[in-house]
Parts: C-alpha cells; sequence; structure tokens
C-alpha cells in the first residue's frame, strides 16, 4: 500500500513534461539547518519521509561546517573537516547549470541506460525491484583511482519532486540475493543524493552530497583527488550528458520514463521486510592507506576534462 503522502507529492508529476569525509559536530538549531537523520541508527529498512527529504536539502543549503576546496567555472566543492583516524568522509558539489532544464537533469539522473553511455566510471548498474512508485533497490559499482580496488554497493534509492525541484537520495541496504562479492570491496552508503533546483525555464543548480563509507583506510591523495579532480570532473561531464540527452532520447525509448509514470515500471515489487540496514562493521575493512598513485591516475589527473569521449552519447 502507498502511504498517501506519496500519492499527494507524486501527482503533480504530470506537469513534468547517481564521489565519496566525516560527518558535522550536530549544529546548534538556531545557526544552521540539521542534516538527514542518521540512517545507520535504523534497525530496519525505511522509505524516507517528508522530514528526511527537508532535512536533506537543508544539508545541501547549509555552508556551515563546510570547507571550500574547488571553485571554478561554475563549480564549487566543500567537503568536512577530517578527523585523521577515520576513515568516512563527506563531500559535497554544486554546479550551475546553464541550457538544462531541471527536468532534463532529473531524467539524466534516473535513466539507467543512458548512465551506461555517460559514466565512464561505472562497471555495472542494475535495478532490483520496486518498493513504492518512487523508491527501488539497485546495485552499482564503480572504478577508483587505480591501484585501489573497486567499489559497489546496493542501495534503496527515493526519489520526490518538490515543485520546481527534485531530490533523489539513497542508503546502503543488504539484498539476500546479492551479498558482497570478492573481487569487489562492498562501500556503504549513509546518505547520498542529489538535490536539483530549478533557476530558469531552460536552467538549473545542481548539488551533490556524498556521506559514504568507502571500506578502507585510503591514503590522503585519494580525498585530495576526489575534492580537486574527481568530483568536479564527474560534475562536468553529467553536464555534457545533459546537453546530449534529448536527442539520444529520441531514439531510446521516449516515452518510458518510469520515474515520472510508476505504472510502466518493469520490476518485481520487493517488500521492505526483505532488506536490512547495512552496517559498515559487518563488512571487511581494507587497508589501502599506504597504497601510492599509479604513473596513469597521475598522468590522467593532469589532463583536464577535454579528454572525455563523448562520441558514445550520440
Amino acid at each position: 500500500m502507498v502511504p498517501g503522502r506519496w500519492r499527494q507529492h507524486l501527482q503533480p508529476r504530470r506537469r513534468c513534461r547517481s564521489l565519496p569525509t566525516l560527518p558535522m559536530e550536530k549544529p546548534a538549531a538556531s545557526t544552521e539547518p540539521q542534516g538527514p537523520r542518521p540512517v545507520l541508527g535504523r534497525e530496519s529498512v525505511q522509505v524516507p519521509d517528508d522530514q528526511d527529504f527537508r532535512s536533506f536539502r537543508s544539508e545541501c543549503e547549509a555552508e556551515v561546517g563546510w570547507n571550500l576546496t574547488y571553485s571554478k567555472a561554475g563549480v564549487s566543492v566543500w567537503v568536512q573537516a577530517v578527523e585523521m583516524d577515520r576513515t568516512l568522509h563527506k563531500i559535497k558539489c554544486r554546479m550551475e547549470c546553464r541550457d538544462v532544464p531541471a527536468e532534463t537533469l532529473y531524467d539524466v539522473l534516473h535513466d539507467i541506460e543512458y548512465r551506461k553511455k555517460w559514466d565512464s566510471n561505472v562497471i555495472e548498474t542494475f535495478d532490483i525491484a520496486r518498493l513504492t512508485v518512487n523508491a527501488d533497490v539497485g546495485y552499482y559499482s564503480w572504478r577508483c583511482p587505480k591501484p585501489l580496488k573497486n567499489r559497489d554497493v546496493i542501495t534503496l534509492r527515493s526519489w520526490l519532486p518538490m515543485g520546481a525541484d527534485y531530490i533523489i537520495m539513497n542508503y546502503s541496504v543488504k539484498h539476500p540475493k546479492y551479498p558482497p562479492r570478492k573481487d569487489l570491496v562492498r562501500a556503504v552508503s549513509i546518505q547520498t543524493g542529489y538535490l536539483i533546483q530549478s533557476t530558469g525555464p531552460k536552467s538549473c543548480v545542481i548539488t551533490y552530497l556524498a556521506q559514504v563509507d568507502p571500506k578502507g583506510s585510503l591514503p590522503k591523495w585519494v580525498v585530495n583527488k576526489s575534492s580537486q579532480f574527481l568530483a568536479p570532473k564527474a560534475m562536468k561531464k553529467m553536464y555534457k550528458a545533459c546537453l546530449k540527452y534529448p536527442e539520444w532520447k529520441q531514439k531510446h525509448l521516449p516515452h518510458f520514463k518510469p520515474w515520472l509514470h510508476p505504472e510502466q515500471s518493469p520490476l518485481p515489487s520487493l517488500a521492505l521486510s526483505e532488506l536490512s540496514v547495512q552496517h559498515a562493521d559487518s563488512l571487511e575493512n581494507i587497508d589501502e592507506s599506504a597504497v601510492a598513485e599509479s604513473r596513469e591516475e597521475r598522468m590522467g589527473g593532469a589532463g583536464g576534462e577535454g579528454s572525455d569521449d563523448d562520441t558514445s552519447l550520440t
């Protein structure tokens, strides 16, 4: 049964025609909006409610407690202060998108077939099952900077249009049919997602917020590279993909958008009771703190965004 509040929020959708350092100290209510409620404190899997979406938006918009590490050409990156004895870290990246309507960016982030075209970091990604009209479970594995081991996650993803704005967010869960693999490190998404804010008929701003436990003691160069190079590059590649999406979509099932029209979803239904919360302490911790950056990665990191091959997006 779909809760009434979801039906109420999903009605307006007719108008509309997934970087990884430490959690902040709890802010005073008078100086800063509170962030999302801690997912890891949950004993059972829950579909996010209105308060979860509101608090996620507040943290995306918050400035107190974040350190700006990159700002160039409409892209800004912030990180939380890092405690040296912890591997968990937090990153926030914001990008201005000219000539890209908010609804187009929302479609691009949802369209899993298109993601396989533009996201060069993806190894494998697929949807597993549907939970509600605006929540599902999916698998995503990605390439990490060499010679680190590649990672994967199983996440419960939920989404919600909020007027002209949109939120997509996820957290890690365990699915009995998709246990950790020997060739990949199972990471944990504590809270990851996107806030898309419309700034006009053909423009928007996107904020990416990630609190991820990579399940490994990572070397300092990884954190630095994520905030100074990898995150900005990924955002710019996403922007290029958005510009090409309308043309691509016209050639690939143009009317198939189950994230807007739930009745189109081919996914099997899954009960929440089949899932459990993925706690980081139940997974193996990999010590990669002494791993040096490969020559290939150093050379690639100096090249800039111009080397991206966009021919696959046509």
